[in-house]
């Protein structure tokens, strides 16, 4: 699957890679996991492929492969009515860096976001799902959408990750900690796709994904309900600045190899010593963040 398709034309993709026949479940976090993005996405690609009657939804159950996908790689976007590029995902870009940079109104109406950004009702649907999906924006009683305030400031994303700094290692002691073999072996595969050359040529979408997924597939393995409902609330409402401060990719390698370290060190069950490695690595990641305030706080106030 090519990381810049759109995720309906990739889940196409992955439908026919793996061969599912007709009737095959196709539950969103599987598809996520595999595709290397969040559910959020995913939901809306599974939407519109219910749309064009690729799959069928079944109530409470999710959804389901409708019928066989015999299409060439080339035929999958026009089947599905998309363009060259995915719109969506363009626009919810430029709103993110928009909005940090002051230049959006927190309170916008959907007549308002169609105009400036030159899009459909249905592009806007999704890209608003998205967003609202994601915890920086909600529907304002009556009409229009209100952007959060939180997390749009460089000190905010040092805070989440101070937090992040005092509650992932613990989550490694946590009594009966556990890392699934399988879910350890999807974090080891996404971090040798990074080093293999994935640094260079991932989407910032794709490289926020990614850590998002390390970062709580290890909390989740705690089994503690506080610390996993806490992780990812803050990874929600951290996005925003995340994606801000990816604009130099050379310490990823770093991130990747420490990365690593910490699940070898899981799989011999040296959760301490993991902790410790975990430690020091989101402390590196607080020190760099703080060295580039001044690229994450250009902002001027907003005009509309």
């Amino acid at each position: 699957m090519k990381p810049h398709s759109p995720i309906a034309v990739q889940i196409v993709q992955l439908i026919q890679a793996e061969g599912w026949a007709p009737g095959a479940h196709l539950p969103a976090q599987l598809l996520a996991d595999r595709l290397r993005v969040s559910r959020s996405p995913v939901n809306d690609a599974l939407k519109q492929l219910h749309e064009k009657g690729m799959v069928a939804r079944e109530r409470n159950r999710g959804y389901f492969l409708a019928r066989p996908l015999q299409l060439a790689p080339e035929q999958v976007a026009s089947a599905l009515g998309i363009e060259g590029h995915d719109v969506a995902t363009e626009i919810y870009f430029r709103i993110a860096d928009d909005l940090l940079r002051g230049e959006l109104p927190e309170a916008c109406s959907e007549a308002q976001l169609r105009a400036r950004y030159a899009l459909t009702p249905t592009q806007l649907n999704t890209v608003l799902g998205r967003i609202a999906g994601e915890g920086w924006a909600e529907r304002r009683p009556g009409y229009g959408w209100q952007f959060s305030s939180m997390m749009r400031t460089p000190e905010a994303l040092l805070q989440s990750y101070r937090l992040r700094l005092a509650l992932e290692p613990a989550a490694l002691l946590e009594p009966g900690y556990r890392l699934d073999p399988a879910v350890l072996a999807r974090c080891r595969e996404a971090e040798l796709h990074l080093l293999d050359g994935g640094i260079e040529t991932d989407t910032a979408d794709q490289l926020h994904e990614r850590g998002v997924r390390f970062h709580e597939s290890l909390v989740e393995a705690s089994g503690n309900p506080f610390f996993i409902e806490t992780i990812r609330r803050v990874n929600r409402v951290r996005r925003l600045l995340s994606y801000r401060s990816m604009g130099d990719r050379k310490r990823y390698r770093q991130h990747c190899e420490q990365h690593l370290e910490v699940l070898a060190l899981l799989e011999q069950g040296r959760n301490a010593d993991a902790a410790e490695v975990l430690r020091a690595h989101l402390q590196s990641t607080l020190d760099n963040i703080g060295k580039i305030t001044n690229m994450l706080a250009t902002r001027k106030p907003a005009t509309e």
